[in-house]
């Protein structure tokens, strides 16, 4: 989430008048996040997030993303719900933007993971999995294996820049994925970006999940490996294997890992690690001049990867093999 668009007051009043919602009581703008426009809006119905999709959005990916929250709601996964105007339509046009309302989760997203936190992370990301199943629409990850090298083009003649020898690790780390990239393994709905800030709590109980904008299909054990590397690490990037361990087994009570997956998940982490580092590293290289952003570290996957690359199998994560 982020600010890049600014809206006006009569777009505003232009918009919200095809909504139920009342009078608007406040808009503020949400700095946190990098891909898309973010307000707070407090009408007299109550609190919304209002979002506006940036350029890096594809307005034609939109209706997998609202539908796919409804149909998780609807089985019982706690997320945002697109809201509709008086004709029934979620999606609008708001300052030369698609735009969409959604409502508002109770809840904060935890500063300090524990291991509660990351074995409630685990059930809830297999329960996605599983309720996703059924979702009628499909849509390919856009940062899938096949985009990293891309992605990294865009940004070697500048990636030393950031850290001396990193355009190096990251060529290597290709060269490596490519080769050894698991294939054939289940495929379903993922969230593939289910970050501390899209995960909330009331108290010690998960109380929602936030931001499906980069949901897709692709494998599902590789969303769990994106968990794992969200969540098991501490800042000084070392691993937490109870943290780990607390995820890892509590997905597989509600949905067993088949021994591909199993065997598969070190390379699955390692590849999660390379593609944040690589998005990261291309928008810290290109902040919009302006933009109420705060783009987020690339080391961080950097030191994560040193510790991917001597993981032997999945129990270096704290997992049963």
């Amino acid at each position: 989430m982020a600010v890049y668009t600014d809206v006006s007051g009569d777009d505003l009043a232009q918009f919200l008048a095809d909504y139920d919602l009342g009078a608007m009581l406040s808009l503020k703008g949400i700095a946190e996040g990098v891909e898309n426009t973010n307000y707070m809006l407090h009408t007299e119905r109550g609190f919304f997030f209002l979002t506006l999709y940036e350029k890096r959005t594809k307005e034609s990916d939109l209706p997998f993303f609202l539908g796919l929250m409804e149909h998780l709601a609807a089985r019982g996964l706690n997320c945002p719900q697109p809201v509709k105007n008086r004709d029934g339509v979620a999606l609008g046009r708001l300052s030369g933007r698609a735009a969409a309302i959604v409502t508002f989760l109770d809840g904060v997203w935890p500063r300090r993971q524990t291991a509660a936190h990351c074995a409630a992370l685990g059930e809830a990301d297999a329960i996605l999995h599983i309720a996703g199943g059924d979702f009628a629409l499909e849509r390919p990850n856009a940062l899938s294996i096949d985009s990293w090298r891309p992605l990294f083009d865009s940004a070697a003649g500048r990636a030393d820049s950031v850290q001396p020898g990193l355009s190096g690790l990251i060529e290597s780390e290709l060269a490596f994925l490519e080769k050894n990239w698991p294939r054939g393994l289940p495929e379903g709905v993922i969230h593939a970006d289910l970050f501390p800030d899209n995960v909330f709590f009331l108290g010690d109980k998960l109380s929602g999940l936030i931001d499906f904008y980069f949901a897709c299909n692709d494998a599902l054990a590789y969303d769990l490996a994106i968990c794992v590397n969200a969540w098991c690490f501490e800042q000084d990037a070392s691993f937490n294997v109870t943290k780990g361990r607390a995820m890892i087994e509590n997905y597989r009570r509600r949905r067993p890992l088949g021994r591909d997956e199993i065997e598969a998940f070190p390379i699955l982490a390692r590849g999660a690690a390379l593609r944040f580092l690589l998005t990261r590293l291309v928008d810290w290289l290109n902040v919009p001049a302006g933009a109420l952003v705060r783009p987020k570290d690339p080391l961080e996957y950097f030191r994560k990867l040193r510790f991917h690359r001597q993981a032997a199998s999945i129990r270096d994560y704290g997992a049963d093999a």
